[in-house]
């Protein structure tokens, strides 16, 4: 065993800097004086276990969940564990900004930068497609024109269908790969592929120009490939990186989790700025300057090709990044599969899913479907009010100002979602039911009044409608969609859940894109409004809300369906705050018994400690290192371990070879599944320490300094 690290039930001296247990600091030597088959009292017990089982930002003293308590005490909780959160971060800013001025920089760097990387890439190529067509146009008219001659209108259609195509059917096989190989290896296959599809972009040429516009189409589907895998491993990895690491309590994962996954997607917004400020930047470079036409050939190819090859370094680097520094991407996928003893891919969560989830999936993969439709038919607005304002320019720069000033404010809309994406009241679904009702309202109000709003009498109005529509996409379904489509469904098949729904949205774009080449603009205004319309309604119905509900939690829930026991969950998972009206009439809340609900914690905790003890026995009697494996971390205190320790029937501890539920624990009904898989495998992370908890004390284990590596 380690030297620096302490067993509960080995005398030590007091830990220096710990909260100590209501009797005295923790030496090792406070057993429980509890003869198996006594029955301990329920008050000590809370005492023991309140930290883990009732933790004070979502109980109250008297061990009321918040979404129970009447509205008026429950805003009052709500304010006050937000606003000490609020204070807390407030503070540890300022200590870090007391000892390193740039210190908040770096860490922003490395929490949302570095997770988010792939996404920013994403958005930086896919929209500079968007952005460089209009350069096309003014440079080869005989090919990208309304009367092309060198080139096939299918061919040219066919760039912008590849391309999504391309990212469709990434986003089913990485979410695929993620679940059967893992997190870590889809992160480096995506990283890899879009390396090489930007170089393949960057070099892509033909003998006629017909010929290179194949091999740029084709050159995009490859890219696509890369960049719709993106979507599920990065929310998946991001969501599951704070449970996975022992280093953030499910506290943080409660208060922050949508904030986590939402600065990473956010890249996403810088990706796309940067893309159009670079472009603009090139074209008056080697336009001397001007951004008028003509424009001529070198000078598009310099532009174009430039703005694929930067970014191909910094991809170059992610590919390095995921191989070297994130070596346990995958741990909570591996510890899921652990307790399920499955190898490959899981087939009966699958079915399982599809057969409990089958709402949340058509919510996520509806929702998505209905945002993307918007998010291109924003389009609709910038080339109707560019044509009035300008008077009719033919400068690319005119239209690439005034999308850079709409990627400003949809940051802006991509910032405030990170802010509030955690607010419990306001949080994910109501987020997405603003954010759709608004882009209806703004799509819908144009739309039988075309003709003023784009006149120079109503222009203003209509470009103020063109950038809020901007505005609540992103600060509503556009990160909403994101976030909500991997945390809704369990840790087996959460990558390809996410992977469909992303799939579906984006065969949403796609519907766009063909149905606009056949239909005019007043048509367009009069089709895209009821999108909105259903994706809000689609929301409320069938969409839960699992702001300020951690992982854990519901993978607890989980164990005991994939147990084929789901009404013997009685826990906060299936609260009706965080059920969706379809799951409330079919009942799924029926169970919710909050006294029931403690004592199951405690003996799903119990068969947890119990499992780590025979491991931990069986590598000492083969010699090994019992505190070597990652996947295991001891996050139960030593009051804990001495109450299990002195509780627990010692036949729990002979491994009989079986992966189900124990029969030996003292209490535990033998029908009750084991405790939660994957990544509430270790339901008890050890929470934010707080003077006002007198029963939360570190075990010394959890505490010990975690290495670079680990991280």
């Amino acid at each position: 065993m380690d030297d620096d690290v302490m067993r509960p039930d080995t005398h030590h001296d007091p830990t220096p800097g710990l909260i100590p247990v209501p009797h005295g600091p923790a030496t090792g030597d406070e057993a429980l004086q509890l003869p198996f088959g006594h029955t301990p009292d329920p008050d000590h017990e809370k005492a023991i276990f309140g930290y883990l089982t009732q933790p004070d930002d979502i109980y109250t003293k008297d061990g009321t969940y918040w979404a129970d308590l009447p509205l008026r005490e429950r805003i009052a909780f709500v304010n006050k564990v937000q606003n000490e959160e609020a204070k807390q971060e407030l503070k540890a800013i300022g200590r870090m900004m007391k000892k390193d001025p740039l210190s908040p920089v770096s860490w922003y760097f490395r929490n949302a930068v570095l997770p988010g990387a792939g996404l920013g890439l994403e958005g930086y190529v896919l929209f500079s497609i968007g952005n460089i067509e209009p350069l096309f146009k003014a440079t080869w008219p005989q090919c990208w024109g309304h009367n092309a001659t060198e080139c096939s209108s299918n061919w040219i259609a066919a760039v912008t269908y590849l391309e999504v195509i391309g990212i469709m059917v990434g986003q089913l096989v990485v979410g695929v790969i993620g679940d059967w190989i893992g997190r870590r290896w889809g992160l480096i296959q995506d990283a890899a592929i879009m390396f090489v599809g930007l170089l393949m972009l960057t070099a892509s040429w033909g003998l006629t120009l017909q010929g290179w516009v194949i091999c740029y189409a084709w050159s995009l589907f490859f890219y696509g490939f890369g960049v719709g895998g993106e979507y599920p491993i990065t929310a998946t990895s991001s969501m599951e990186n704070s449970v996975a690491s022992g280093k953030l309590s499910t506290r943080n994962d409660r208060l922050h989790r949508g904030r986590k996954v939402t600065t990473a997607f956010l890249m996403q917004g810088w990706g796309q700025l940067i893309n159009q400020a670079l472009l603009i930047i090139l074209l008056l470079i080697f336009h001397a300057g001007s951004g008028s036409p003509p424009y001529g050939l070198a000078t598009v190819q310099w532009t174009f090709r430039l703005s694929f090859a930067i970014p191909a370094v910094g991809t170059l680097w992610l590919v390095y990044y995921r191989t070297y520094k994130m070596p346990h991407a995958s741990r909570q996928l591996i510890a899921a599969k652990k307790k399920t003893n499955v190898t490959g891919y899981d087939f009966d969560s699958l079915a399982m899913t599809t057969r409990h989830f089958g709402g949340r999936l058509l919510a996520t993969a509806g929702c998505w479907f209905c945002n993307d439709v918007f998010f291109y038919g924003n389009k609709l607005f910038q080339a109707q009010f560019i044509a009035v304002i300008s008077g009719g320019s033919s400068s690319v720069l005119t239209g690439w100002i005034w999308n850079l000033y709409n990627v400003i404010i949809s940051l802006v809309g991509y910032y405030l979602a990170s802010l509030l994406m955690d607010n419990r009241f306001y949080g994910r679904k109501m987020m997405q039911q603003v954010g759709f009702l608004m882009c209806f309202i703004m799509f819908v109000v144009p739309a039988f009044k075309l003709e003023y709003y784009t006149s120079p009498a109503g222009i203003k109005s209509f470009q103020a409608m063109y950038f809020l529509s901007s505005f609540f996409n992103q600060f509503g379904p556009n990160s909403v969609t994101f976030l909500v489509a991997g945390e809704v469904f369990p840790t087996p098949i959460r990558a390809s859940a996410h992977g469909f729904s992303a799939c579906c949205g984006k065969a949403g774009a796609l519907l766009a894109s063909v149905l606009y080449n056949y239909i005019d603009t007043q048509t367009k205004f009069y089709v895209v409004p009821w999108f909105g319309l259903a994706g809000m309604i689609l929301t409320w119905l069938f969409l839960p809300d699992t702001t300020g509900l951690d992982l854990k939690e519901q993978e607890r829930r989980w164990s005991y369906i994939r147990a084929g026991k789901p009404e013997d969950y009685h826990g906060i998972a299936i609260h009706p705050m965080h059920l969706s009206l379809w799951e409330r009439l079919r009942g799924v809340g029926k169970h919710y018994n909050p006294e029931l609900d403690h004592k199951q914690k405690i003996e799903d905790m119990r068969e947890e400690w119990a499992g780590k003890e025979r491991m931990r026995r069986e590598k000492e009697v083969n010699g090994q290192n019992s505190m070597g494996d990652d996947l295991e971390v001891d996050d139960f205190n030593d009051q804990v371990h001495h109450y299990f320790r002195n509780t627990t029937d010692q036949g729990m501890f002979v491994n009989d070879g079986s992966a189900g539920p124990s029969t030996h624990s003292r209490s535990r009904n033998n029908s009750e599944p084991p405790f939660a898989s994957g990544a509430n495998s270790k339901e008890v992370t050890q929470e934010k320490i707080r003077p006002d908890s007198p029963s939360t004390t570190q075990t010394p284990s959890s505490t010990r300094p975690v290495s670079e590596k680990e991280q």
